[in-house]
């Protein structure tokens, strides 16, 4: 799901105040990020935005800051308990270059995973910067596995809509008719069963493998080491060489 986000200068801009002041609102905890990227910039959603405008609108009647904390703790902002609870889970946010580094993939992978529709990010910015949950790097790994089980592209975009579908009615049981909740979820179970199929062929490959190599390791090293031995026994047989100098 792609929420906006604002970046501290983007909330400054939309909201029309200095940085200084938004400093002071987040000194004083009556306006806080819902959480930061991976190189501490706050983040901030239009839940803040709200709050904001009525802090502005606070502080054009007279009220100080003081005054609008104890507004704050006594009856709260119109959606304030959402910003606060966002601000309690302080999550973090990945750009696009460092979770690519730690899932061991290209920028430009992460973006073609995008434009194919495999996955999308949590947040993107006023300035087009694209933030990402820490699971993140979990899902890229199994986008790298799926790919390592011979899923093409399209397959693994088909399952990723799949697990979005079920995510949607785990989250509201009646968001979709029965007959297609149904045929969705039977799918699903075709293809948890296909998988754990290639899984157990890629296992009995993998063992047939670790056999083989085991043993052929010894057998190499061996053979190395009797060659090694030839070496240094026509070494040691080798006649001194002439002193040109004599």
């Amino acid at each position: 799901m792609k929420n906006a986000v604002f970046e501290r200068q983007e909330l400054c801009r939309r909201l029309g105040i200095e940085g200084k002041t938004l400093d002071e609102w987040q000194q004083c905890k009556i306006i806080g990020p819902f959480g930061f990227s991976d190189n501490h910039t706050p983040l901030f959603t239009e839940s803040a935005v709200v709050d904001g405008e009525h802090i502005k609108r606070l502080r054009e009647l007279g009220y100080d800051i003081k005054e609008i904390q104890k507004i704050i703790r006594k009856i709260g902002l119109p959606r304030f308990a959402d910003r606060k609870n966002a601000n309690e889970k302080k999550q973090k946010f990945l750009t696009v270059g460092v979770l690519a580094e730690k899932a061991g993939v290209s920028s430009r992978t992460i973006k073609h995973w995008e434009d194919v529709g495999i996955i999308e990010p949590n947040m993107r910015s006023q300035g087009g910067f694209r933030y990402y949950g820490d699971t993140y790097i979990y899902l890229c790994n199994l986008i790298k596995d799926l790919q390592l089980f011979g899923y093409s592209l399209v397959d693994i975009k088909m399952i990723s809509d799949l697990f979005r579908y079920y995510l949607s009615i785990q989250q509201d049981p009646d968001s979709s008719p029965t007959v297609e909740k149904e045929a969705k979820l039977e799918t699903m179970l075709l293809e948890i069963d296909r998988l754990f199929k290639k899984i157990a062929l890629l296992k009995a490959g993998i063992g047939r493998w670790e056999d083989l190599l085991k043993r052929k390791k010894k057998e190499v090293a061996a053979a190395r080491l009797e060659t090694q031995k030839k070496v240094n026994s026509s070494k040691k047989g080798e006649p001194l060489a002439k002193n040109n100098f004599a």
